[in-house]
């Protein structure tokens, strides 16, 4: 299996700090369906790992994030791809849970789903907690300059990351080798 594993906010669509609260605001990245689709349908399996404490926050609703997820497949499969698997945490920053990115509950979540190892398997944030999570199972990480990519390339990034300017060019990356 061909895994990839995508942030949500600022690698497929565009980051708020006040939160992407509505299918409305959830607006895509020039190119980042289209590659997803790419992926998708080149044999990759596609799954997402997204924070989401607007959810502890009160800012949304389950049902509201669901629209969203919905909408981003949807989207999707209008470029003839999916989106395999969605894993979100709802908890706010201090709940303590493991599932909280720099923590890698959610990528413990997607391997325990697909019975598989995680080690070398890419994965694609912007920012240094999205990297961290994955790193810690054994991905290779990609960032993004998208969403907070830009501010982020600036810090210390982890060891073997590989920097691209979007979504799109890291798929153009993981496709041509």
């Amino acid at each position: 299996m061909k895994l990839i594993i995508l942030d949500r906010d600022g690698v497929i669509n565009e980051d708020s700090d006040a939160f992407v609260k509505s299918v409305e605001e959830w607006i895509p990245l020039p190119g980042s369906i289209e590659a997803i689709a790419r992926l998708s349908k080149a044999g990759w399996t596609v799954a997402v790992a997204t924070n989401q404490s607007g959810l502890a926050r009160g800012y949304f609703s389950e049902e509201t994030l669901e629209a969203m997820h919905r909408r981003l497949r949807e989207l999707v499969a209008e470029q003839g791809g999916r989106v395999d698997l969605i894993r979100h945490c709802p908890h706010g920053p201090d709940d303590g849970c493991d599932c909280r990115k720099p923590l890698s509950g959610l990528f413990r979540s997607i391997a325990e789903h697909y019975q598989v190892s995680l080690n070398g398997v890419p994965t694609v944030g912007d920012s240094l907690r999205d990297l961290q999570a994955g790193v810690a199972v054994g991905c290779r990480p990609y960032l993004v300059r998208t969403g907070k990519g830009a501010q982020t390339e600036q810090k210390a990034l982890p060891e073997g990351t590989r920097v691209f300017d979007n979504l799109a060019a890291v798929v153009t990356h993981l496709l041509e080798n």
